[in-house]
């Protein structure tokens, strides 16, 4: 069994952000599909950006996004700095802001998670 936590840090404005997005959910995916495995999927920084993207139908990787979206949360202080909280309200994706308003990745540490980021 592995626990492993992907953080989306990537914005939304470059081709090398949409390439991290994309590698970053398509390794979630892998642990989604993989029974035994506990994932968590949180989207930090400007990462938050992607939520209301990825929730249009439209999006190149709204399938990808719909394999991982239930292990998601969002960062409730960057969800608010990049302006799209109401978007991730919307999307049902939790907000977390148990450290400081930030997700805690230490507690993720304390419970044995691999933490990779994108």
């Amino acid at each position: 069994m592995t626990k492993a936590a992907v953080v989306i840090l990537a914005g939304t404005e470059s081709h090398a952000d949409h390439g991290r997005l994309a590698n970053g959910l398509e390794a979630a995916k892998e642990f989604a599909e993989t029974d035994g495995d506990e994932l968590e999927v949180i989207f930090d920084g400007a990462g938050t950006q992607w939520i209301p993207e990825l929730e249009d139908k439209d999006s190149d990787y709204h399938e990808l996004y719909q394999v991982v979206k239930a292990d998601s949360s969002a960062c409730d202080y960057c969800s608010d700095a990049f302006g799209v909280t109401d978007a991730v309200a919307d999307s049902g994706i939790q907000l977390v802001g148990d450290h400081d308003g930030h997700p805690s990745i230490r507690s993720l540490v304390d419970d044995d998670y691999e933490i990779i980021t994108f």
